[in-house]
């Protein structure tokens, strides 16, 4: 049998591009098909397979299960690294090999667990990136209706095979070369002296009228950021930015809510992005004053471990991470996951380029990507240069572009050493975050289910004891604010057999009813001020009275929790 180390393809140390994901994820389901299950979600729009790889024991038996998801804003790359190093640790679990140091009830919980791994949800916009380094946010295809005012279109216009920036110099220019790191382009101030610089990307304006030059804009030539365009709290264009026509537009995101739609076995969710170096838990749109306790009790301990394996402060996206005082970012995944779905979901922001620059923390943490001064430009220059061997830097060429006149082509390459980290440092990524998460992966609810007792109640009668219990962190409705969802659904008790029936009861079915889990966050429970704890909140006791000889089949199930069974012979 293959093992783990030759069928890895290189993702600890590189990017992967489309053809390389393929191959490792085949090469897995064929090494391992007892433990995985590979399926395409559909199809992007240039034809590319949403890759889904589903990893645990009888992959095909409903139970609770986590979800982890990288790379739908395209530049992004890194997350598809550092997901597949997820489902590699998983794997390299279930043969006995424990990476992380794990305490073996923590295995236990893992090895019974789903896990269902999307490692990159923009194959299209990823495969840009990597081939010619053009900036795409999700996808490339574009779709709008609007397309005969001016507007820019990326192009290698030099032919030297990466789409880069061109800077021109214009004495209203906003930007100049830095005094402390030649080459490079820092915001203009009064004292500057110049020469001063315009800087479009590198392309062509389409419908110009040969003078004035349209303003970039972020999304690129392509309106949807997917991270706008999922259902909770959606809204449209203007109100919200790259929200797409409407939620789940695109084949990407549509492909996401239609199968988290149809599998309400998922408890915990991670969405990879990058940068930054934080982790974004909800409430996106509110205050912690208005969360549910003991959903940021639970929070707190995501938060623990997050700092404990890669150092990543922990914030509410509402109060440090909107780009706009008081206005919350609509259609995103990961309040999708959280409020529709009653998931424990959250956004990593991967790769802490912040912190390794030595910038200052700042609150909101938001306020890093935009309040940098000469020094942190000149502490980024030296970070490439002594760890990054010089990838983000690039020379800038002259060049005689056919509408713009004489430029220079060149400047920052943002793929590695911004979007995603220096390549010497997947392997930690991958580390880190994994042991991370999967911790919070063995959080969900593990239901048992057993016959206590038997007692022969005389004729035919036959009066049995069961007994389910849930050992897990979560109660069978994951999350508390997830209780009142409707696909949070009680367990029920299900009596099966040809010859035997129900006494007890008018109906062979039993409403069972939520299980507790034993957890209850960090700082959420027990305390020296109230010194006890709670009562039989994880388990029932069922009795039943049947009626008859012969073989019955009692089934614990729930559309959350899946299905236990027990065989017994009255």
């Amino acid at each position: 049998m293959p093992t783990l180390a030759s069928l890895n393809v290189g993702f600890r140390n590189s990017f992967v591009d489309y053809d390389a994901l393929t191959r490792q994820l085949h090469g897995w389901h064929q090494a391992f098909p007892d433990l995985t299950r590979l399926r395409s979600l559909g199809r992007t729009a240039e034809g590319r397979e949403l890759w889904l790889l589903t990893v645990g024991r009888d992959p095909d038996a409903l139970r609770p299960a986590v979800w982890v998801d990288a790379n739908m804003h395209a530049t992004e790359l890194c997350g598809t690294n550092v997901a597949l190093g997820i489902a590699e640790d998983v794997l390299a679990l279930h043969h006995g090999e424990d990476r992380h140091g794990l305490p073996p009830h923590v295995r236990e919980a893992l090895t019974e667990a789903l896990f269902y791994v999307m490692p990159r949800i923009s194959p299209d916009g990823a495969e840009q990136v990597i081939r010619t380094g053009r900036y795409v946010r999700s996808s490339p295809e574009d779709r709008r209706p609007q397309q005969q005012h001016p507007h820019w279109r990326s192009v290698d216009v030099n032919g030297d095979g990466r789409i880069a920036v061109m800077r021109k110099p214009d004495p209203n220019g906003e930007l100049v070369e830095s005094n402390l790191a030649p080459g490079m382009l820092v915001p203009r101030t009064l004292d500057h002296t110049g020469p001063f610089y315009k800087v479009f990307p590198e392309g062509l304006i389409e419908n110009w009228d040969g003078h004035s030059v349209p303003d970039p804009f972020f999304l690129g030539d392509n309106a949807v950021d997917m991270n706008r365009n999922f259902p909770w709290s959606w809204a449209p264009e203007p109100e919200q930015m790259g929200a797409g026509d409407y939620p789940g537009s695109t084949p990407e995101t549509r492909a996401v809510i239609e199968f988290a739609t149809a599998h309400p076995n998922l408890y915990a969710w991670l969405n990879l992005h990058t940068f930054g170096g934080v982790v974004i838990r909800p409430l996106g749109h509110q205050p912690d004053s208005k969360m549910n306790q003991g959903d940021l009790a639970v929070y707190r301990q995501v938060e623990a471990w997050n700092t404990q394996f890669t150092t990543y402060p922990t914030v509410s996206g509402y109060h440090e991470f909107t780009y706009e005082p008081d206005k919350p970012l609509k259609g995103d995944l990961s309040d999708y996951a959280y409020h529709q779905r009653g998931c424990l979901a959250y956004v990593v922001e991967l790769w802490d380029l912040f912190r390794r620059v030595g910038m200052d923390v700042k609150k909101p943490f938001v306020d890093h990507y935009s309040h940098w001064g000469e020094n942190d430009f000149a502490a980024l220059a030296a970070f490439d240069r002594d760890h990054n061997q010089g990838r983000l830097f690039q020379p800038w060429v002259p060049f005689h572009h056919p509408q713009l006149g004489d430029v220079e082509v060149g400047g920052i390459d943002i793929r590695v050493g911004i979007s995603n980290p220096p390549f010497e440092l997947f392997g930690e990524l991958c580390a880190g975050q994994s042991a991370a998460f999967l911790r919070v992966a063995a959080l969900v609810p593990r239901v048992r289910f057993a016959v206590t007792k038997t007692e022969a109640l005389g004729g035919d009668l036959t009066r049995v004891t069961l007994r389910a219990q849930n050992i897990g962190y979560l109660a069978t409705y994951g999350m508390p604010s997830a209780r009142a969802l409707p696909h949070s659904e009680a367990l029920r008790l299900r009596t099966v057999s040809e010859s035997v029936t129900v006494a007890s009861a008018p109906s062979a079915l039993l409403d069972v009813g939520h299980l507790e889990g034993w957890g209850q966050g960090l700082y959420g429970g027990w305390g020296v001020f109230l010194p006890w704890t709670r009562g039989s909140v994880s388990e029932r006791t069922l009795t039943i009275v049947l009626q008859g000889h012969g073989e019955v089949e009692f089934v614990l199930e729930s559309c959350r929790t899946g299905r236990a069974t027990l065989q017994l012979t009255v």
